[in-house]
Parts: C-alpha cells; sequence; structure tokens
C-alpha cells in the first residue's frame, strides 16, 4: 500500500524500500505482542498499549485517521456496542434475573453437567444467529457463572463452549456476526442468500460439535449429588429482587434486540441502538449510574482499542492487503482450489488477527476473486458461501480472535473463573480444524461435485 508521506526525495525505488520496512515494522511489533499475550507473560493490556504507541510513534497507522478510519482504525461500533451491553447487562443484573435463570437451568438438565453443557451452547447458538455474538455472550455469561457457582462446578468449560458455540450459530445468517455484514455489503448477498447457502452447514458443524464436546470437555463434567439436590430445592422465582424493574428491564432490551435484528432496514448501527438502550435503562431504572459503571468490563475496552490500532497498522502498512494479492495472484483460475486456499488460508490467519477488521481488508480481494470466477453454470454469487464460514470459524482459533471471545475472557476474569489464553485456545484449534474441514467438503459437494 502506497503512502505519500513515506515518499523520500529520491523516487519511487527508496519508497518502495520505506514502505517495506513500515510492514516488517509493523509485522515484527504485532508478532512479539501476539507472543506476550499468547505467553501471558505480561499484562494483554499493557501490551497492546506498548504496541499501539510503537505503531503510532513509528508511523505506521494513518495518523489522527486511526480514529477516523473505517478500515484503517480503531472500530468505534464495536467499542460502543460493548460499553452499551455492559451498562445494560449492570441494570439488569440487579434484578435477579441472572440467579433466576441459573436455578431453572440447572432444574431443567437436573444438575448433569454435559446436560447442562449442551443446554447453554444450544441457548447461545440459537440466538446468535439473530444477535450479535457479543450481544449474546454478555447476555448468557452471567447465567453461566452463577449456575456453576450454584452447583460449585469449574465454569471455565461451560463458557468456553458457549463462546465457541456462538462463533458457529453466527456464521448462519447476514447479522450474526458483523463479518458477515461486511462480507454481505461487499457482495452484494442478501439476507435469504446466507441462510440458504449458510445455515445447513452450520447446522452440521454445530451438531457435531455437541457431539465432540462430550470428549472435548470430558475431564470437567463434575456431578456434585448433594448440591445438586440443594439446588433443586431452591424456588427460582425468589431470586427476582425486584419484579417491577425487572418488567422494565425487559422491555428495554426487547427493544434493543428488536433494534439489532432491524439494523439492515433502519440502518442505524448495532452500537447506536445498544448506547441509547443503555440510557433508556438507566433511565426507566433509576439506578446508581456509579454502581452500574463499576460493572463496566473497562480493561477489555481498553484491550480492544489497542487491538485496533494493532491491526490499523498491519492494514496501513499493506500487510494483510499484500497477503490478499499474493495468494489472488498465486492461485489462478482454478476456482476450486481458490474456494479452498480462501477457506483453509482465512482459517489460519483469522485465528491470530480480530475477524472484523481481517473481514473488512480482505472482502475487497474476495470479491475481485468472484469476478474471475468460475464457469457460467455456477454463478460467483453461489460460490460466496464458503466466504464468511471461514473468518466466523477462524474466530474460534485462538483467545483474540473474535471479539465474543475477549468479553468472555474478561467476564470469566471479573467473576474469579479465569480462562488463560492457552486454555481457550486448545480447545479452540480444534474446533476451528474441523469446522473448516466439514466446511470444505460442504462446498466441494454442494458447488462442485
Amino acid at each position: 500500500m502506497s503512502r505519500p508521506a513515506l515518499i523520500p526525495p529520491g523516487g519511487p525505488v527508496r519508497a518502495a524500500g520505506a514502505d517495506r520496512m513500515s510492514a516488517f515494522a509493523a509485522l515484527a511489533i504485532f508478532l512479539v505482542a501476539f507472543y506476550f499475550i499468547a505467553t501471558e507473560k505480561a499484562n494483554k493490556v499493557k501490551v497492546v498499549l506498548i504496541a499501539a504507541g510503537l505503531m503510532a510513534v513509528l508511523g505506521l497507522i494513518p495518523g489522527a485517521g486511526v480514529f477516523f478510519s473505517e478500515h484503517e482504525g480503531i472500530d468505534w461500533n464495536v467499542i460502543f456496542l460493548l460499553l452499551g451491553m455492559m451498562i445494560i447487562v449492570g441494570v439488569i443484573k440487579q434484578t435477579g434475573v441472572f440467579d433466576y435463570l441459573a436455578i431453572w437451568a440447572a432444574k431443567r438438565s437436573k444438575g448433569r453437567p454435559y446436560r447442562l453443557m449442551v443446554m447453554l451452547m444450544a441457548i447461545t447458538a440459537i440466538a446468535s444467529p439473530f444477535l450479535d455474538n457479543v450481544t449474546t455472550i454478555m447476555l448468557v455469561a452471567p447465567v453461566t457463572i452463577v449456575v456453576c457457582n450454584r452447583l460449585r462446578i469449574a465454569a471455565q468449560p461451560y463458557l468456553i463452549a458457549e463462546v465457541l458455540a456462538s462463533n458457529i450459530g453466527g456464521a448462519a445468517t447476514l447479522i450474526g456476526d458483523p463479518p458477515n455484514i461486511i462480507i454481505g455489503s461487499r457482495a452484494g448477498l442478501t439476507f435469504n442468500d446466507f441462510l440458504v447457502h449458510m445455515a445447513p452447514i452450520v447446522v452440521v458443524i454445530f451438531a457435531v460439535f455437541v457431539l465432540a464436546s462430550r470428549w472435548l470437555f470430558a475431564g470437567s463434567f463434575q456431578y456434585n449429588a448433594d448440591r445438586v439436590a440443594e439446588v433443586m430445592a431452591l424456588q427460582e422465582r425468589r431470586a427476582i429482587t425486584d419484579p417491577r424493574l425487572l418488567v422494565r428491564c425487559l422491555v428495554v432490551l426487547a427493544a434493543v434486540v428488536a433494534g439489532f435484528g432491524l439494523h439492515a432496514v433502519v440502518h442505524v448501527e448495532p452500537s447506536i441502538v445498544a448506547l441509547v438502550g443503555a440510557g433508556v435503562m438507566l433511565l426507566v431504572s433509576r439506578a446508581n449510574v456509579s454502581e452500574v459503571l463499576d460493572e463496566v468490563e473497562w480493561p477489555t475496552l481498553v484491550f480492544f482499542t489497542g487491538l485496533f490500532v494493532m491491526v490499523a497498522g498491519l492494514v496501513h502498512t499493506g500487510v494483510i492487503a499484500a497477503i490478499g494479492t499474493w495468494a489472488l495472484d498465486t492461485l489462478g483460475d482454478d476456482y476450486f482450489v481458490a474456494a479452498t486456499a480462501l477457506l483453509f488460508g482465512s482459517g489460519v490467519l483469522g485465528a491470530f488477527f480480530d475477524n472484523i477488521p481481517y473481514v473488512a481488508t480482505t472482502a475487497p480481494h474476495r470479491r475481485g476473486r468472484g469476478r474471475r470466477g468460475p464457469p457460467t453454470r455456477r454463478p460467483a454469487r453461489r460460490c460466496g458461501g464458503p466466504s464468511p464460514s471461514a473468518p466466523t470459524s477462524a474466530g474460534n482459533g485462538t483467545a483474540v480472535a473474535a471479539s465474543a471471545n475477549v468479553v468472555a475472557l474478561g467476564i470469566a476474569a471479573r467473576n474469579g473463573h479465569k480462562i488463560s489464553f492457552w486454555q481457550f485456545t486448545r480447545y479452540g484449534i480444534v474446533v476451528t480444524a474441523f469446522s473448516m474441514v466439514l466446511a470444505w467438503l460442504y462446498v466441494w459437494m454442494r458447488y462442485f461435485l
């Protein structure tokens, strides 16, 4: 990516060299920061702030444009969506509804760990296609923590399973995850296009994941008969501390969810819906603002901001675009090979970069491949199916590959159930691997066989 500010008096040769050095510097900073995040040898918030600072000092980001650019800057839609939903959850928490739902879930599963996990995964996967993954996790995770505390079992496996389920389920529809919206917009795909092409494989992948979870989390299924008996004797309705407040909160929450669902119709960003909903929630609840703001995961918001700046350095210096261009030129006109490389390549790269900026940057290359396309009997639009499946599956690859992952880890740490980078990633890699294999088989059988 050429940047006039870096062109020296000596001409284009030196300018190309300067651009190359900038790209190497940005990549080196990102990799070193990722190493410290992965090994947890330093606090991840400190790491991203230092890395972001280095990117800025060395001129590897678009200056003040990092605060305004849609593709080379901080994604404020994500930041303010998180902030709004954290405030909403903080107010709802005061009603006792999370305790109510936790007791209800424990009773419905009869305290059986695997049955409880499947129930929570199913709720998450069903909600994710219609709500943003982050929103789904922020609503389900508090319930999970409460029910696990009630049953005195480790919450980490259940939270990890929910995040993996949310990333899988979110791939099913156009509004299920921000990358889907980006791809749909760039490729001209409608809600029905996404549903028809993506829903079948999402159902298959989720079914396999449910079966595999019994093996993946086998060592985590603890059953305490005495504790289960105590929970079964509880009256969940007594957990609701303020029924009137709960009704008001649920009305506001329903309006917020409706706003998310109508995003493609009314063209109001989910972040705006969440912020307005948070304001209305504070107004109708008359909650203590200071107490509610204490519930906000500020370290998570700061981490996201720094991470976006780090990725902005890779985008601005042309690292990600160069990878996409190289892949496009290397693959030639064999569309099946191109689809295979796109799916697995996106899966590998998407596991290391947050999938929102990654998709925003590489989507033009996907569209270019569609134009070169397969024979006319297979319209390029029909072959758009694998595009969203790759980054969304890759969102399960590591603890920082998707927004929902980072949010879940923040919630877990705040409530005394810390999940390490590798504790999450060792499950995520397995799920990502079989998800991509199943997606590849689906693409081959549906579009090429």
